[in-house]
């Protein structure tokens, strides 16, 4: 099997056989893509249409409009919540984590191994950034932003204030990840991956969690309200890890999927080029990073009249 050169080479303006060619037009056609999907995204469709539907089918009640009664039901529910909102743009990040891992001498042999690796050490950052957040936000309750009900002067909620804030800066990392698998920006891993090879995917996986610190979804509106009134950090920590896990859970199963129908076939066309792994994963993180930074920081402003944005009602 043809094994991918670590993504951590030194850029350069001149092309190696790992480094992608056409770079401008990848940027450009990328992060075309990521302002579309800004421009015809819609938060109805996927937080309501979806995402109630399918917390509402698995809980067997009104996710919304019921009250979580207790401990244990709030468990049930942080799972299903996450699950919900499995259907949103981020996930396109997990798949672009997990591509400079996907070469893995067990991929024909043992595919289950091959796929459970890489997803640990993705989780292990999603874990770690899920509880810390779950435990600060069981303790500080509605002083946090993100609980406020306060508004601006233009009627913008304070707690979409530190959502823009937190995806703009998460979208720039991701924006940043994407130019440094084309060798264009020093890569933030390079020293570290030869002492610790899996660091890439656990900081990744950090950032991943960190879209719980400015998440606007309801339904995880209201988890978060219940998690800070039992003022309860490891009560707050655990729910939060199961929202995070439940929120990739059916990407999981997908890539777990797609390496057992595929029986090695979708790694070797993966690595069979040098580039193309490196092609791959700077598409997808600079289309979920344009996505997150405009939809978050341009869009989002311009609801409220902060600037304008084109956007389609539908």
């Amino acid at each position: 099997m043809a094994r991918t050169l670590p993504l951590s080479t030194s850029p350069s303006l001149s092309h190696s056989d790992d480094t992608p060619r056409r770079r401008g037009l990848i940027i450009v056609l990328s992060v075309l893509a990521g302002a579309l999907i800004a421009v015809v995204w819609s938060f109805h469709f996927v937080d309501s249409v979806i995402g109630d539907n399918v917390a509402n089918t698995l809980l067997g009640y009104d996710a919304k409009g019921t009250a979580i009664g207790g401990l244990a039901a709030g468990t049930v529910f942080a799972f299903v919540s996450g699950l919900a909102g499995t259907f949103t743009a981020c996930n396109i990040a997990v798949f672009g984590a997990m591509a400079p891992m996907a070469d893995s001498p067990d991929a024909e042999s043992n595919p289950l191994r091959a796929a459970l690796r890489p997803l640990g050490k993705l989780a292990l950052g999603m874990v770690v950034v899920s509880a810390v957040y779950g435990a600060v936000g069981a303790l500080l309750g509605d002083r946090l932003p993100q609980l406020s009900t306060a508004q601006t002067a233009s009627g913008l909620p304070v707690r979409l204030i530190q959502a823009s804030v937190v995806f703009g800066l998460i979208g720039l990392a991701f924006v940043y990840l994407g130019l440094a698998a084309l060798r264009l920006v020093p890569d933030p891993f390079a020293r570290l991956s030869g002492r610790f090879p899996n660091v890439r995917l656990v900081v990744i996986g950090g950032l991943i969690g960190g879209f719980l610190i400015g998440r606007p979804f309801p339904l995880f509106h209201k988890l978060f309200e219940y998690a800070a009134a039992t003022h309860n950090p490891f009560y707050g920590a655990a729910v939060f890890v199961l929202q995070s896990l439940g929120n990739i859970t059916i990407m999981a199963v997908l890539f777990v999927v797609l390496l057992y129908a595929t029986r090695g076939g979708f790694t070797r066309w993966l690595t069979a080029s040098p580039a193309r792994i490196a092609t791959i994963t700077a598409v997808t993180f600079l289309v979920v990073g344009a996505f997150t930074f405009l939809y978050w920081d341009v869009r989002l402003p311009a609801m409220f009249g902060y600037g304008w944005f084109p956007t389609v009602s539908w």
